[in-house]
């Protein structure tokens, strides 16, 4: 690289972060960090009747929560409402742009003309200016919008970082609108300073900005010749542009905003690790070789652009559960202990003895996916169980009562840990001459709420002494 590589994100709080986003995110970030170039965030909260405050604080969130942390931002586009102006004009006095005074109905009324005549639909540059061509007389009252005088011949060509070349004609784009007034909803702002329009904000921000390369989904692919004659019209540098294939749900249908997507935040409710959510998404259109899981410092390591994939990646709900597991093993018992404790109070159980939450982790994390069942699993340590009616049928029988009464009765007296905890109920079985899968399961039923569980003794040392006496009391 000849110049410092600058990436950013720029999502709309239109709503929440979502995983696409995110991904887009991480790409961006990676390649950034790998290169030792710096990653901006922006937020592009033009759309002024959807976007909201608390949607921009969930993007701010989500970010945190991942570990993205940028270099720059956030930058607040309806915060430089005065240089997009001031950029319009240039391009006015250039030349390379015009303002438009036709009227919605009389945009409607082109459109519908010319789909009369069978023609594609596109503006007809009514209000452009030519050499020797005649302008309609300015009508009083309308705001106008600018629009771009886009070039009239050529190609627009472009050797994206993921699909390859792509070439797509000027006659295939028209005459994009590039700055409209404010629309009612936005009161504060001067209706003569109008409100970009998101091709043309994205330009000059980027240009701003020093953006070397943009990631982002190939849903922009069709914004992306009009973006590049701005930059032209401009004399600015052009960045280089990679268009990441979508992500499908488990359905088949590309996930959204509006269909099917799960905010990033709502898997960290949900109890997943942020280490895992990166090493997912990273693998959901890139790979490195056949390797499967791996720490964001071996991704930054090895994230140099390429081994993009152009075909769409299915979201799929088990890896993801396979990866967290993964990591919920590979973490602290300590760190899991604080995000129990957290589960926890959502709970309405308030725990403050994390050395206590720290030592179920470490017994209970092996079986669980996500910390919620972890902390599904820890939760009976300070709540009443419920046994099923089944499970109290089928194990807590006539025939191991006395033998669980006579357990009740030792583990009274031993010293509470886990060797004295099995040599009790070893002398248990020996004394009604039962076998282990007869008693363990009546006792993890009783005390924990079902019947199968880690170690007994070892489940118990967890609960106080008289936790486990009041359970197994009146068998």
């Amino acid at each position: 690289m000849t110049k410092t590589v600058r990436t950013r994100i720029a999502p709309s709080p239109t709503g929440f972060l979502h995983l696409g986003t995110a991904r887009t995110a991480l790409y961006s970030w990676a390649y950034a960090r790998h290169h030792g170039g710096q990653f901006m965030l922006r937020i592009e909260d033009t759309d002024v009747a959807r976007s909201t405050q608390d949607s921009v604080q969930q993007i701010l969130d989500s970010m945190l929560w991942l570990g993205l942390d940028y270099d720059e931002g956030p930058v607040y586009q309806m915060q430089r409402l005065a240089r997009y102006h001031a950029v319009a004009e240039q391009m006015i006095a250039a030349g390379t742009a015009y303002r438009c005074y036709a009227t919605p109905e009389e945009l409607d009324a082109m459109r519908e003309a010319q789909r009369a005549r069978g023609e594609k639909t596109h503006y007809d540059g009514r209000w452009r200016p030519a050499p020797g061509k005649q302008l309609p007389p300015v009508p009083a009252g309308v705001q106008p919008v600018v629009r771009l005088a886009n070039p009239a011949h050529g190609h627009v060509h472009w050797d994206d970082l993921v699909k390859g070349p792509i070439t797509i004609s000027n006659d295939e784009i028209d005459d994009l609108i590039i700055l409209r007034p404010a629309p009612e909803s936005a009161p504060e702002v001067a209706p003569a300073l109008g409100i970009p329009t998101y091709n043309f904000a994205v330009v000059v921000d980027d240009w701003d900005m020093r953006i070397t390369h943009v990631f982002r989904g190939d849903e922009h692919i069709n914004n992306t010749p009009w973006q590049i004659n701005i930059f032209r019209a401009l004399g600015a540098p052009l960045p280089q542009f990679g268009h990441c294939p979508i992500i499908l749900g488990d359905d088949g249908l590309k996930l959204s905003k509006r269909r099917g997507a799960v905010s990033v935040t709502a898997y960290q409710d949900a109890g997943y690790l942020p280490e895992a959510m990166l090493n997912y998404l990273a693998r959901l259109g890139w790979s490195h070789g056949d390797d499967e899981l791996f720490s964001v410092e071996q991704m930054v390591q090895w994230f140099d652009g390429s081994h993009l994939a152009k075909s769409p990646a299915q979201w799929d709900p088990a890896k993801l559960a396979w990866v967290n597991a993964h990591y919920i093993k590979a973490a602290a018992d300590s760190r899991l202990a604080g995000l129990v404790q957290g589960q926890l109070a959502t709970r309405g159980v308030v725990v403050d003895d994390l050395g206590l939450l720290a030592r179920a982790s470490a017994l209970f994390k092996e079986r669980c996916s996500t910390v919620v069942e972890l902390t599904d699993w820890t939760e009976m340590l300070f709540v009443p169980v419920g046994p099923s009616a089944d499970d109290l049928a089928t194990h807590v029988t006539d025939a191991v009562r006395p033998a669980l009464q006579a357990l009740r009765d030792k583990l009274a007296a031993v010293d509470w840990d886990k060797a004295c905890i099995a040599a009790a109920m070893k002398e248990t079985l020996a004394a009604h001459r039962l076998k282990m899968p007869q008693l363990a399961p009546a006792v993890r039923v009783l005390v924990c709420g079902r019947a199968q569980t880690p170690s007994i003794d070892a489940v118990l040392t967890l609960f106080p002494r008289h936790t486990v006496l009041e359970r197994l009391q009146g068998v």
